[in-house]
This record gives structure tokens, C-alpha cells and sequence, in this order.
């Protein structure tokens, strides 16, 4: 039933896929591979706007850590093409067949690959915004965290790339699995996310092992001075993912110098009925962090 409310914002997508297409035409490529794992092919798709302004927007197609080809929504996309940006929607490998930290190395993997390709798909690497919500709401935070230089005597080229990121905009992400709803919440596949124990693994079976998991995933533990730019969107009624996490996490950046928002949706809880709405808010983050652009004022007022 967990797993259900938490993938609930993907069937929002696909409500929103279903209305009249008014933005401009764009060319999707499907299917690019950007890595495998244990033979299975890694892939993303790109969606490259009619008239690109050079920066690049990561998507990370994730609920539950769980993440498929079919939950690409291209209308998800539409805010973000309207405004020039190059989209990649990531697709990483599942739990239960891999657990959160086998999965962060997936989108490591594909920030490297979009950087070592940013020639041919006509995107400025030292611009790439990331966006997701839920589990790739969290997914994104680590990357704004922990993205990080690649290996120089790499003998793949692509892992010899940096997977660090430029701006952050989310939805409702985990941030911190120790102190969850409150302080000393142990969440690590117990408690609130008991039904999400598969994507923690064995690890989480002794409170030894929960601790130090639930720090190494957790991106409120390796926010620093020279953290990009972040924005999260939450409902104050989440109880799946509570408040308390943006709260937290966005307390801390600005402790340590960083830019950070939250933008509170009153009532709503783990995803809502025109959530969609909210995404040319994310734009606005993009074109501001990622372009110079000042946002119009009445672009970032509630939907």
C-alpha cells in the first residue's frame, strides 16, 4: 500500500500526458544506453526542444526506487522545452534487484555520460539542472551533494567525467532516513518505510547497520558551502515523506551559506492533483541558476 501512495505522483504524470499537447514540436531520441549492469542496458531518453538555449535539465524517473521506460511522461518535459532546455528522463535500475546505493551510482553514471556527451546534444556542460520528485526528488539531492570529479585514469571515458550538477528543483524528497518525521526517526526501512526495506537492503536489518546506511544516503550529511542551488516543492500534509525533511534539509543549507527554498503547498499530501502546474516553477529555478534569468513575478505564485 506504501509502494502505491509513493508512485503516486507518476500517475499524476500520466494524467497529465493525456491532455491536449499546445507546446512547441520536439525531437525525442529513446533508448540511448548509458551504461550496463551486469548485461542489462542503463538507458535515457532525450528531448531536445526546437529552439535549445544550451543548458540541460536531468530527470530522474523514480518512485520507490523505482524506475521504468514507460513512466517517462513527455508532458513532464514540456515545461522545461518550452524554455530551450535539453531534456535526459534517466531510467535506473530497480529495487528490490538493487538497493539505494547500487542506484545512486546509476545516475552518477548518467550525469558522466550527458557531460561526456554534451557536444552532441548541444548542451553546455557547466550548465545541467536536475529534477525528480519523491525518490528522485531525493536521487537529485545526492547528486547536488555527492556529484563529484570522475577517475582520470579511467579506462571508460565517460567515468572519467565529473557527475556534479549546477541547480536543484524537487518534489517532496528524503533527506534525511535518521531523524525522519521528528529527531531520532530511524526510517532505514523501518518505520514509516518499512514497506521500502528491499531498496535498503541487508544493511538495514541491525540498527548498527541502519545508522551508518541511513547516513550515507541521507543527503542532509554532505551539504557544503559550495552546494548548488536548491529548490523543493512539499505538501504540509505528507505523510509518507514528511515536512519535516525540506524543513530540515533547507534549515542547513542556508546554516552553511547555500542557496535553498521550500515552497509549501498547504493541505496536499505525497503528490496532488495538478501537480504539473508547479513545474514551470521549476523552470523559473533553472533559468535563474542555470541562464542569469530572473524569473516574472507571477510565475512562482501558487498554481
Amino acid at each position: 500500500m506504501k509502494r502505491i501512495f509513493w508512485l503516486v505522483w507518476l500517475a499524476i504524470a500520466t494524467t497529465a500526458a493525456a491532455q491536449p499537447a499546445t507546446a512547441p514540436a520536439f525531437t525525442r531520441i529513446e533508448d540511448v544506453i548509458y551504461g550496463r549492469k551486469f548485461g542489462t542496458a542503463l538507458t535515457l531518453d532525450v528531448f531536445q526542444p526546437a529552439k535549445p538555449n544550451g543548458a540541460g535539465v536531468v530527470f530522474v524517473v523514480s518512485g520507490g526506487w523505482i524506475s521504468s521506460h514507460e513512466a517517462i511522461r513527455p508532458e513532464w518535459c514540456r515545461p522545461f522545452l518550452d524554455r530551450g532546455y535539453t531534456v535526459f528522463t534517466v531510467v535506473h535500475g530497480s529495487q528490490p534487484k538493487f538497493v539505494v546505493p547500487e542506484i545512486l551510482e546509476d545516475v552518477h553514471r548518467a550525469i558522466r555520460f550527458i557531460r561526456h556527451n554534451a557536444t552532441r546534444y548541444g548542451v553546455d556542460p557547466n550548465k545541467l539542472g536536475i529534477t525528480g520528485g519523491s525518490a528522485g526528488g531525493h536521487l537529485s539531492l545526492m547528486m547536488a551533494v555527492k556529484g563529484g570529479k570522475g577517475k582520470p585514469d579511467a579506462k571508460d571515458l565517460v567515468d572519467g567525467e565529473s557527475s556534479e550538477v549546477h541547480a536543484v528543483a524537487c518534489f517532496f524528497p528524503p533527506t534525511d532516513f535518521l531523524n525522519y518525521s521528528q529527531p531520532d526517526d530511524d526510517a532505514v526501512g523501518v518505520g514509516t518505510l518499512q514497506g521500502f526495506k528491499s531498496g535498503f537492503g541487508p544493511r538495514s536489518d541491525t540498527p548498527e547497520g541502519r545508522q551508518e546506511l541511513g547516513r550515507e544516503i541521507s543527503p542532509i550529511y554532505f551539504i557544503q558551502s559550495n552546494t548548488p542551488p536548491i529548490l523543493i516543492i512539499h505538501g504540509d500534509a505528507d505523510k509518507l515523506v514528511p515536512i519535516y525533511q525540506a524543513e530540515q534539509f533547507v534549515k542547513r543549507c542556508e546554516k552553511l551559506g547555500v542557496k535553498a527554498k521550500l515552497v509549501v503547498r498547504e493541505g496536499k499530501a505525497h503528490g496532488w492533483a495538478g501537480i504539473e502546474k508547479d513545474l514551470p516553477i521549476f523552470a523559473d529555478w533553472f533559468d535563474e541558476h542555470l541562464r542569469g534569468i530572473k524569473p516574472a513575478a507571477a510565475s512562482s505564485q501558487s498554481p
